[in-house]
């Protein structure tokens, strides 16, 4: 890459969070967003919009956007940012290594604690770096994706990052670097224990978490992942002001306390919902289970029990096979009778 010319990114898995960093990249570096005919096919035809909880927004028509259906695309690239779930992580691997420039970093940016380790097993001439993304983004309408809460982007050091570290800057995507980002990502898997009870809300995500009832379902859960990180001896990340040992308390509170505390610790927007509620939308197989089934997976490997975890998980697949509207009240005593 030469010291003048923008650097080539590609962003491997088009979806909501890929198409969003896309979108905000696209001034700043010239960005190939590589994914499947359904979501390629859309950009193409609407082109890309993104907009934030800020009121920040932009369109790119379809004419300036570089889609590609073809991992190849990633030959040129300076830089490869893997969007994609976690079920289709080992292929993306696989197909990267075929494709991509020695030396080139990789950061993964996916839900999920596995994804850099199966990276890196089938890219050992690239330095592959754990990353997180800590803010939701739903598509509002089709090639229409919103960051509809507040946060940065964390990213494991390397000294391979340095070119790109202004270029996301001036992007409004500030990459902040984290030696612990194993606790990062622990930190952000018990955030994201909400997006199972998000998507059987079916509410958007302020206004499930304005009622106490669905917010005792989340405490149980994340009581659970506390003690089954316990038991490994994993100690999460703090990622919002609370420490992750207070989060089923505070949830626990009353909703006019609750509320207040809340509008000072986080932004979310009225409109924003999981991306798990996303899947089931639209009729796409979920990521429960490299969320709440990874806690079900380190409880069974540490000798303890995660029931209403594993209850959450079986519940999605369900409703992967036929939606369900669920009342709060119901799923309370539906994780309860599990424990």
């Amino acid at each position: 890459m030469s010291a003048h010319a923008q650097p080539r990114i590609a962003i491997y898995g088009a979806g909501s969070i890929g198409g969003y960093l896309g979108g905000r990249l696209h001034e700043h570096a010239r960005v190939t967003l590589i994914g499947r005919h359904r979501v390629i096919d859309t950009l193409r035809l609407c082109g890309l919009s993104w907009s934030d909880l800020e009121g920040h927004k932009q369109h790119i028509p379809a004419k300036s956007l570089d889609l590609q259906l073809n991992p190849f695309a990633a030959a040129k690239a300076h830089l490869v940012l893997v969007t994609v779930k976690s079920s289709a992580t080992e292929d993306v691997a696989r197909e990267l290594a075929e494709v991509a420039a020695p030396g080139v970093p990789i950061i993964s940016l996916q839900n999920g604690l596995h994804n850099t380790e199966l990276l890196r097993a089938a890219l050992p001439r690239h330095p592959v770096l754990a990353g997180m993304v800590p803010f939701n983004v739903v598509q509002h309408t089709r090639g229409h994706f919103h960051q509809g809460s507040s946060g940065a982007l964390m990213v494991e050091p390397h000294p391979s990052l340095a070119p790109f570290l202004p270029i996301f800057a001036a992007a409004g995507l500030p990459l902040t670097q984290r030696q612990d980002m194993l606790a990062v990502q622990v930190g952000k898997l018990l955030l994201n224990l909400n997006n199972a009870v998000n998507a059987l809300s079916n509410l958007p995500l302020r206004e499930e978490l304005s009622q106490r009832i669905w917010r005792r379902c989340l405490a149980m859960a994340q009581r659970e992942a506390l003690a089954v990180f316990a038991a490994a001896g994993i100690r999460p990340a703090k990622l919002t002001p609370l420490p992750p040992n207070w989060l089923p308390r505070v949830l626990e509170l009353p909703d006019a306390v609750f509320r207040r505390l809340a509008a000072r610790l986080l932004s979310i927007d009225p409109l924003a919902r999981s991306s798990m509620w996303e899947d089931l939308d639209t009729g796409r197989p979920t990521e429960v289970d490299a969320i709440n089934g990874e806690i079900v997976r380190l409880a069974h490997d540490y000798g303890v029990r995660a029931p209403v975890n594993e209850r959450l998980v079986s519940l999605l697949h369900e409703a992967e096979r036929a939606r369900r509207a669920w009342r709060a009240k119901q799923l309370l005593d539906e994780l309860s009778a599990a424990q």
